[in-house]
Formats: structure tokens, sequence, C-alpha cells
């Protein structure tokens, strides 16, 4: 048994707040075309994916070989009204794309919200990217010296003046080539005059899927949530190194590269980032997250407990599976207030800590003399857990027994998840024993990584798992500017 709370080790504080001591969302993508209603089913689709991106939100529309777009920051709800909406609408509009937004790459800047809408020779272009660029700096170094100006911080800005370049115009199929010369994660709605081109990289890092509307309009979305939501009826996923053309003419498909022998499919979308409701890499995320919870019930069993408490909402599915494995009764004893939001100011270490009391509170009865599962999906800085489990102490819990449904996170993405920097990542230098004393709880458990490729469907070597072990799909150190997909496919794939 670990030391009590009051007598915990004080590890050093590591700096951010309790808002950022959490995996943060990246981004959500929505496309639909042949609908004149096209704003309002994106504005449905960026509302049922707002779970991916809480900072700025888009919508673009074309119609009449025209592009307009209106992006802004916050919510979708603070970004759009009936105004924003109907000045998006118009019997003339034939498609749409909407974009929710985390950045990833480049600040939270207005600037940087998404679609982005720029002009070049061949007319005008929308796009909306969720992902990371590994060489999206290099890339821009590369078109900034020779005299391409930039009108954001975002890496989805390159892809625009790879389009635009007169070496992938001279191919015949521009975006193919631009995609070629890509190296990272990217699912992409891009937005033209007279289609919508949607694609998705050839490690298959994010989820694009295809869908159709009752009346044969095709839709595409980050989710299949969003497809049910506006009332689409689920194709299929768009495959890794795919493009889907909707247009007038239907569904068309091409691929501009083969999937990676080796599929990096993001497993973090199933312990945290997904809505449970959707399916991801074929499997459905609720499912998976109970898996979890009962591996990791298996793995790290607490005898003699009273409750499975999970930490609300992020631990509830795996504290679901952790019960009925176990046969601990599931319990409920930390209720979330749900009207404080995400930009609540913490100005000072009280504040802070009044925000974490604000945002969850504790059912003494409940918790008060008792021996607890407390279940969660993930710990990152660790700053804000600590306070839970002081809250959980000062309510009279008798021991907390803290069970994380994932491997501790000690390594950075650098595919579209913002965790924080290694020296901010808790787990990263620190054994699992020096955490739980820097948490303060009684023991301290993480589902094992053989264990969270256990619960899901593909091979295990077709998910990335960087976060926790540290073996990146493709090289880091040297990230490419050329043909990313021909010249370098044996170094990049190795």
């Amino acid at each position: 048994m670990g030391r009590l709370a009051r007598e915990r080790v004080q590890l050093p504080v590591l700096n951010g707040t309790d808002s950022h001591d959490a995996p943060k969302e990246k981004c959500g993508v929505f496309g639909v075309w042949g609908r004149a209603d096209g704003a309002q089913l994106s504005y449905l689709g960026l509302f049922a994916q707002q779970h991916r991106g809480q900072e700025s939100a888009g919508i673009a529309v074309t119609e009449q070989g025209r592009i307009r777009a209106h992006t802004g920051m916050g919510l979708v709800a603070d970004v759009f009204g009936p105004a924003e909406i109907a000045h998006l609408t118009s019997d003339n509009v034939v498609g749409a794309i909407g974009h929710n937004r985390y950045s990833t790459f480049g600040g939270s800047e207005a600037c940087n919200a998404q679609p982005l809408v720029q002009s070049y020779a061949h007319g005008q272009v929308a796009l909306g990217h969720n992902g990371n660029l590994v060489n999206g700096s290099a890339l821009r170094h590369w078109f900034e010296a020779r005299g391409h100006i930039f009108h954001t911080t975002s890496d989805s800005e390159v892809i625009v003046h790879l389009l635009a370049s007169p070496e992938q115009q001279k191919t015949g199929d521009a975006l193919a080539a631009a995609l070629r010369r890509l190296q990272g994660a990217f699912s992409l709605v891009v937005l033209f005059p007279d289609r919508i081109e949607a694609a998705r990289d050839p490690w298959g890092w994010r989820p694009l899927v295809l869908g159709e509307m009752p009346d044969g309009a095709p839709v595409v979305a980050s989710e299949t949530v969003t497809l049910e939501v506006v009332g689409a009826k689920i194709i299929r996923e768009v495959e890794p190194g795919e493009i889907v053309t909707l247009s007038d003419a239907g569904v068309e498909t091409r691929r501009f590269a083969d999937p990676a022998p080796k599929l990096a499919k993001c497993v973090f979308e199933h312990v945290y980032f997904a809505s449970p409701a959707s399916t991801v890499f074929g499997d459905n995320v609720q499912i998976v997250r109970e898996r979890l919870g009962e591996k990791l019930a298996e793995e790290s069993p607490v005898p003699g407990a009273d409750w499975v408490m999970p930490m609300p909402d992020s631990g509830r599915s795996a504290a679901s599976g952790f019960a009925r494995a176990s046969g601990i009764m599931y319990r409920e004893g930390i209720v979330p207030n749900r009207y404080v939001g995400r930009t609540f100011i913490k100005p000072t270490q009280e504040a802070r800590k009044a925000a974490v009391r604000l945002k969850l509170n504790v059912i003494h009865e409940i918790v008060d003399g008792k021996k607890l599962v407390v279940v969660d999906d993930s710990i990152v800085r660790g700053t804000t857990t600590r306070e839970k489990m002081r809250q959980l102490y000062e309510a009279g819990a008798k021991e907390i027994h803290l069970r994380i449904s994932c491997p501790p996170i000690r390594h950075p993405c650098h595919f579209g998840v913002d965790f924080a920097t290694r020296d901010e990542l808790v787990a990263t230098g620190r054994t699992v024993e020096e955490i739980r004393d820097f948490l303060g709880v009684h023991s301290l458990e993480f589902l094992s990584l053989e264990g969270l490729l256990a619960c899901v469907k593909h091979p295990a070597d077709s998910y990335c798992h960087a976060c926790y072990s540290g073996e990146y799909p493709i090289d880091l150190e040297h990230p490419v500017v050329g043909d990313v997909l021909d010249a370098e496919a044996g170094r990049l794939f190795a």
C-alpha cells in the first residue's frame, strides 16, 4: 500500500492549469455535396464533432463558381448564429465543408481558423485539415525561401501552396501530387467550386468516413456519429492513400498512394479522442472502452473495494467495464458541473483549485469511509488529477486505488494530439510509484500496452502507439521536402 495523500512525495509542480491537464481534441472535418442546405448540415455536423475541437469553427460553401466562408474563434454556437447561417445559404449552394479546430501546429489565432479559403491561378479553394504534418515547417521554409507569402501560422496552409505550385499543376492531378509530398497525419476536405475532394494519409492516422444522405447526396465526416446526426447512411471509411471526389457526377475515387506497409491508426482515438457513439477503424468506441476497463480489472484488481467510481466524464466507459469484470458495484460519487466552461480563468493556484472544485463536486455520502477504485482514461500532466484525489480524501475516502485505462503517456504526439511537451508529461522520467506519490493515492496502475492493443480488432502493428512506446512510425528527425511517397518511400516506411 502506498502512503496516504497527506504523506505524499512532492514532485516539482508542473506548469499548466486544469484545462491543460488533458489531451486536446485535434480537429474534425465535414463535407456534403449536392445540397442547397449544405451550411445547415455542416452546422449540425460540426456540433456532432464539437468534442474534436473547441478552439474555432468554420463553414465554406460554393455557389455559381464562387466560394464563400465564415470562420471564428470559439464553439460552434459562438461562431454561428442565424445570421451567419443565412449568409451561407441560398438555392444556388451546391457544396459545403466545415471544420472544428484545436491547434496542433500554429497558435490559437483567428487567422488559423478553418476552412482556409485562398485564391490561386486556377481559382478558389477551401481546405479543412485534421492531423499534423511532420514536414510542415520544412515545406513552409522551402516555400518562403522562394518568395511565397503565408497568411497563417498553420501547417495546413502548406497544402494549398503545394496544390498551387507549377510543379504539381503540370502533373495533371495537382492534388494527388501535392499529397504525395506530405509526411504525417492528414484527413482532409478540400472544396473547389465544382467538387469536394476528401483524402486520408497513407498511414491512416485519423478517421474519415463516407456516407450518403437519403436523397443520394454524398457526405464525408471525421466520425460516424456525425453522419448519423445529419441523417446519412454510413457507407465506408475513406481508405489510407485514397482521394474521394464528391460532385454532380456522384462519388468517384482514386489513389494518390498505396497504403503504407505499416499502418498507423491512432489507438488514442479509442482511449479518449472519439465519441463513444462512433465506430472508428471498424470498432465501436464505447465497446472498446468497456473492454479496456475489463482488461484493466484483469491486470490490476483491487480486492475488497466498495465501489468502482469513474472520473467524469472520460472514465465512465472504462469504469463500467472494470465494474462488470471485477464484480464490484459501479457508483458515481463525482458529479460534473456542466456550466463551467473550458475558458474559465485561473490566474492563481487557488483559483485553479477552485476551478477543479467547481467542475467536479464530490458526493460525501457515497465516498465517506469507502475503499474506492477510481477509473480514468489517461493522465497527462497530473496536476488536475492530484487535486481531484485530494477532494475525494477530504470527503472522507478511506482508500483510493486509481486505475488508468491506457499505458503511461511518456512521449509527445506529432500526428494530431496535443498532449504536452515531454517535460510537462508527468510520466516522462518517472516510475509509476513516483507518479503515485505525486498524486497521493494508495495505489496506481495503468493498463499495459499489450492489454490495450488486445482490445481493438486490427493487428497490433497497424496502430500508432508512439505516445506510450516512443516508437514513431516515421522518421521525425529528418523531415522531407521532396516527393515523400516516391523517392523517400523506402526510408519513411521502413
